[in-house]
C-alpha cells in the first residue's frame, strides 16, 4: 500500500485523518511520544509511530533518512491562542511560527525526495484564520497566512506534487476547548465541525483523480 505521514496524529484532526486514511494507506503517525500516539498505532494494522519533536530540526532530519518514498505527507500539528497585539510578546508569536510554519517547512523540505520519488501529495491543515484576521488572533492567523503562502510556493516550486491547504472553521477539539475558555465562552461542540469532516475533505483531496489538482478547500460549520 502506499504510505502517508501525518503530523500531530496523537488526537484530534490528526488522528481523525488517521483513522480516514487507514483503510488505503500505510501510516507514519507524528507527535511526540505519548500512550495515545502508541495506543492509535497498536489500533491500526499498519500503522508505525513516527515520533519526533518537529522543532528539533537535527531530529527531524535523522528520522527522514530513512523514508525513501512517501505518496502523502499532512500536517495537521499546530498550536493556537488568543491575545490582543498589546498582550502578545515576542516570545508568543516566536512560539507560533516555530510550530506552525517553520516546522511545516523544514520537514517538508526534509522530504522532498521521497515525495518527489513517489509523485506525492502534501496536504497542510491551515485555518479559517490563514484566510482573515480578526482582533485577538494577531500571531495565530499571521502564521497562518505565512504557511498558506508556503504552500502555494511549493506548488509554484514542485510541479509534479499535489499541494492542498485545507481551511477549516472552528473544529470540535481539545484546543478549541482551551481556545473558548480564553474568550470567556460556554463550550457547544455543536457549534463546531467534527475532527471527522475535516479528515473526509482531506481524504476526498487526496482521491482526486489525477488530472485534477484540488489546491485550496474552505469548510465552514453550517448553521444549526
Amino acid at each position: 500500500m502506499p504510505t502517508a505521514l501525518i503530523t500531530g496524529a496523537s488526537r484530534g484532526v490528526g488522528a481523525a485523518i488517521a483513522r480516514e486514511l487507514s483503510p488505503t494507506y500505510d501510516l507514519l503517525l507524528g507527535g511526540r511520544p505519548s500512550p495515545q500516539l502508541d495506543a492509535l498505532a497498536t489500533s491500526i494494522d499498519g500503522a508505525t509511530t513516527f515520533p519526533v519533536e518537529l522543532t528539533d530540526h537535527d531530529e527531524v532530519a535523522a528520522e527522514t533518512e530513512t523514508i525513501s518514498e512517501l505518496d502523502v505527507l499532512v500536517h495537521s500539528a499546530g498550536i493556537g491562542g488568543i491575545s490582543t497585539v498589546e498582550e502578545t510578546d515576542a516570545q508568543v508569536w516566536r512560539a507560533m511560527f516555530e510550530v506552525n510554519v517553520i516546522a511545516v517547512a523544514e520537514l517538508t523540505r526534509q522530504l522532498l525526495p521521497a515525495l518527489r520519488a513517489a509523485g506525492g501529495h502534501v496536504v497542510i491543515i491551515n485555518s479559517g484564520s490563514g484566510l482573515r484576521a480578526k482582533a485577538g488572533w494577531s500571531a495565530y492567523s499571521a502564521s497562518k497566512f505565512a504557511v498558506r503562502a508556503f504552500a502555494e510556493a511549493l506548488r509554484e516550486e514542485e510541479p509534479l506534487l499535489r499541494v492542498t491547504s485545507i481551511f477549516p472553521g472552528r473544529i470540535d477539539t481539545d484546543m478549541q476547548r482551551d481556545l473558548v475558555a480564553m474568550e470567556g465562552g460556554d463550550y457547544d461542540a455543536s457549534k463546531f465541525l467534527r475532527p471527522e469532516t475535516v479528515a473526509r475533505a482531506v481524504r476526498n483531496a487526496i482521491e482526486t483523480p489525477a488530472d485534477g489538482d484540488p489546491q485550496d478547500v474552505v469548510l465552514r460549520p453550517r448553521p444549526h
